[in-house]
């Protein structure tokens, strides 16, 4: 029976052997530094060998080289006359990339219009490897026009049975795409070129695109120059300035506060309307929200107290801004510290600014001392950043100081508006609080640092910018400075105000300027509210804020009547007429 080898490889010719029960395929795919390759494969179905793959002997290599030709001499073909074929090559990769360019124009009709047309320029572009064309006009500056691709790469119909080629192209002639006749002015050097070598077309003379009436009357100045105002011609300012942007680098200070640092912000002024734009420099693991924007694109007043400053004040202008000035972000001091090289070139053409004097500030940062070995990196670099006094954390746990506060507000729906203010002893920190109210449409909440002196009934604090009158207390407030008062001898307003010998002076000085008809007066204001003999505090303090004007003030007044009080807010009348009339 004869083998495999000498059977034709044909349909029905070929025999599966039985006998084999392996057919794994062999691994013929691999990665190698990350790409991947296909071996030469080595063994076939079931892990059989490949023949041709098989080492071959030297010896047998050497016999081999003897009796072939081809392998001492190559592959020349001596004793042939004929010359080999060349080989083909498709178009795709002959003209690969070879790509002619036309310029010209064509004249679009405006209808109902002092002009008669628009002169539109537009380029050929003509691909050699599947002769397609495309017509793109270049985009012009405000034109009101849309532009851009008006025929896109496709091969364009010359008649009903035939299509454009390159030998229908040359310089001043005109040329129709669906209706539209366009004329060709002129082309670039690799098409003169290609049409001369390659098609043996001679380029005729280039020429000038005609003069558009319409874009001649456009370029014009619209007025005299004379009279225009350089503050109120927004026109001018549009078309001079649009889209120049003056941009700084600024950082903010803000380490005098709680958990402040020190953070990088860039400031874009827009000369077209003089807007100031303030956005944060946003910096890996910061820690802070994704907020990039500080101040939305608007006009920036120089001072600021309230939210009406924002409309009332003079505003800020591009020559405010110099390398080592600071600018008013909205109560924020903005240490200019850079620009950028259009920034100062700017400034050196308008103002005659020397570049010797724009130089940039650099950024002085805290040196972090090394790790000493003590605890972990994290616990040394924290303690180095954030220092916290523990004595007073643990002694002060818990023990909160409340006042309640109004509004000082030129609002009148923000007058009848009640806040609570609480100062955390052991951390420095205060919150205020608003109560809710039926269709206030505030929650509240704040979050800031003030020092103890700060604070006491009647005093006027500014919180973010609102301003706050203090009105009352808890009781623990008061308990809390007298007994610092005593313990310690601490100084400040609020401290002078919880001393009883200082207050009682102040209140002879407050009785013998209004006279003697002070005591008569505050029993007239006080007599219908007495129950018992026990009067409320709280008129007390109305009556003796009405009698003694801007001699007391109204924590004054409380730590007078905290001594006629038996009962918690409750003062005895009888005793409070009595020593009136001692003072």
């Amino acid at each position: 029976m004869a083998t495999h080898e000498t059977i034709p490889f044909l349909p029905g010719n070929t025999f599966r052997d039985v006998t084999k029960t392996d057919f794994r395929k062999p691994h013929s795919l691999d990665y190698r530094n990350g790409y991947a390759i296909q071996p030469q494969p080595l063994l076939g179905i079931g892990l059989d060998p490949i023949e041709t793959n098989e080492t071959i002997d030297p010896n047998a290599l050497l016999e081999q080289i003897q009796s072939d030709p081809a392998i001492t001499y190559g592959d020349k073909q001596f004793h042939k006359a004929s010359l080999p074929t060349p080989r083909f090559i498709p178009a795709h990769v002959a003209f690969d990339k070879v790509v002619l360019r036309f310029d010209g124009y064509f004249k679009q009709t405006v209808h109902e219009s002092t002009e008669q047309y628009h002169l539109r320029k537009i380029k050929i572009y003509y691909f050699v490897e599947d002769d397609s064309i495309s017509v793109v006009e270049p985009p012009v500056e405000n034109s009101g026009i849309p532009q851009g691709v008006l025929i896109k790469r496709q091969r364009l119909p010359k008649s009903s049975t035939e299509f454009y080629t390159i030998r229908d192209f040359n310089v001043g002639i005109n040329i129709t795409f669906y209706g539209k006749t366009f004329r060709i002015v002129s082309c670039d050097k690799f098409t003169a070129k290609y049409l001369q070598e390659t098609e043996g077309i001679t380029v005729n003379a280039f020429e000038t695109v005609p003069i558009d009436s319409y874009q001649a009357i456009r370029n014009r100045p619209l007025r005299n120059p004379g009279t225009l105002k350089d503050h109120n011609d927004k026109l001018r300012r549009f078309l001079e300035n649009d889209r120049k942007v003056l941009r700084f680098f600024c950082i903010w200070d803000d380490r005098d506060s709680m958990f402040g640092e020190m953070r990088e912000f860039v400031i874009h002024y827009y000369l077209v309307d003089d807007c100031v734009e303030v956005r944060e420099v946003k910096k890996p693991n910061n820690g802070r929200d994704p907020f990039p924007i500080l101040l939305r694109k608007q006009r920036l007043p120089k001072s600021f107290t309230e939210l009406s400053d924002v409309n009332d004040t003079s505003k800020y202008t591009w020559k405010d801004f110099k390398i080592g000035g600071v600018i008013n972000v909205l109560g924020r001091n903005f240490l200019i510290r850079d620009c950028d090289d259009y920034t100062k070139r700017y400034y050196q053409e308008n103002l005659s600014t020397p570049m010797s004097s724009m130089q940039a500030i650099p950024i002085s940062k805290a040196e972090i001392p090394p790790y000493n070995g003590y605890g972990s990196v994290e616990d040394s670099l924290g303690s180095c950043k954030y220092l916290k006094d523990f004595i007073k954390m643990l002694e002060n746990e818990h023990k909160v100081l409340r006042f309640v506060a109004r509004m000082e507000s030129k609002h009148r729906e923000d007058l009848n508006r009640r806040f609570v203010i609480s100062y955390r002893l052991a951390d420095d920190t205060m919150t205020i609080y608003e109560p809710p109210q039926r269709n206030a449409g505030i929650l509240g909440g704040k979050f800031m640092d003030r020092s103890l002196h700060d604070l006491y009934v009647g005093a006027t604090v500014d919180f973010y910018r609102h301003k706050f009158t203090l009105l009352d207390a808890d009781e623990f407030v008061f308990n809390y400075m007298e007994h610092l008062l005593e313990t310690t001898g601490a100084k400040g307003p609020a401290f002078d105000m919880s001393n009883q010998r200082l207050v009682l002076q102040r209140l002879r000085g407050a009785v013998q300027a209004v006279g003697a008809a002070a005591k008569t007066e505050i029993d007239v204001r006080i007599r219908g509210y007495c129950v018992n003999g026990l009067v409320d505090r709280k008129y007390v303090v109305d009556a003796c804020k009405a009698v003694f004007g801007p001699h007391l003030c109204e924590h004054e007044i409380i730590t007078i009547l905290r001594m006629f009080e038996p009962e918690m807010r409750k003062v005895d009348y009888s005793k409070l007429i009595q020593g009136l009339g001692n003072c």
